[in-house]
């Protein structure tokens, strides 16, 4: 299998889940494990067919996204108050979440002469539909408001599009103040072989790095489970057949073969169709 692709449908049975990519290749697969963030999952980047049932999709829709963004500004020397006392500094505006919150890496990374400003939703939202220039143009009349006009001009700046990219549509989630788990518990349950993890599906540690992991190791917990729950049944239906077939010792491998495909409680009444058992034996 070839990385890099991009999953646009996921057809799913009780016998497993054919995957679909934008380039058109296509594998099938027992199980599948979902990392999608919960903006994919509103979007419509993939299609589940059959849908997903109504109680999943309520869930997912309940959930907020956040979009947390943290423009990064370098400069050619540094004209900040420093120390280790000194990280970050707050700009006041008429508009709410207008540049507000800046933070110094001197303390992480002495040198580096670089700032970071932290946006949050609406306001990140404005600025990712935007261009980079007219960014560094803003934040600049901001720090220009602060220190004064004869501060120097960003040599570089980073401007992260969390929102903008159709793989995560937005930072992490945020769930509703609700009574109960039910919620969380409906976005991670599976939905038959299709399995759902990231930091979304982590009840105590949503929107953190760790939640995604920590939810990862649960969920590949919970299929490891379900794969031997379903080796213990299908070795129960051998264990099943294996008398029967031993009724029908005259039958060819290509009548074994056929009874193989049979529901366990056919196989009585085809061999006794067929002449190889009487009623007596037929009867289960």
């Amino acid at each position: 299998m070839d990385l890099g692709q991009v999953v646009r449908e996921l057809q799913h049975s009780r016998n497993g889940v054919t995957v679909k990519t934008e380039d058109g290749c296509v594998y099938e697969a027992n199980y599948v494990i979902l990392s999608a963030s919960i903006g994919v999952l509103q979007s419509d980047l993939i299609c589940f067919k059959p849908p997903l049932p109504r109680w999943k999709t309520d869930a997912i829709e309940k959930c907020d996204v956040m979009v947390y963004t943290k423009i990064f500004l370098k400069f050619p020397y540094k004209f900040w108050p420093c120390g280790t006392d000194k990280e970050f500094f707050i700009y006041a505006h008429e508009r709410r979440g207008y540049y507000t919150f800046w933070q110094h890496m001197e303390n992480a990374y002495p040198g580096s002469n670089i700032l970071v400003v932290t946006l949050t939703n609406g306001e990140s939202k404005r600025v990712e539909a935007q261009s980079d220039e007219e960014t560094l143009k803003e934040a600049m009349g901001v720090l220009r408001d602060m220190f004064g006009p004869d501060i120097p001009t960003a040599t570089d700046i980073l401007v992260p599009r969390w929102w903008n990219n159709r793989f995560q549509r937005g930072s992490y989630s945020n769930y509703p103040i609700i009574s109960n788990n039910q919620v969380v518990n409906d976005i991670k349950a599976p939905v038959g072989r299709i399995f759902f993890t990231g930091e979304h599906t982590s009840e105590r540690f949503n929107g953190y790095v760790h939640g995604g992991y920590l939810a990862g190791i649960d969920t590949s917990k919970a299929l490891l489970e379900e794969i031997r729950k379903d080796e213990r049944e299908n070795e129960s239906k051998s264990f099943l057949l294996e008398p029967l077939i031993a009724l029908s010792g005259s039958l060819t491998l290509a009548q074994s073969d056929a009874v193989s495909g049979l529901q366990k409680c056919e196989v009585p009444t085809q061999l006794y169709l067929s002449g190889k058992l009487g009623i007596p034996e037929a009867i289960l």
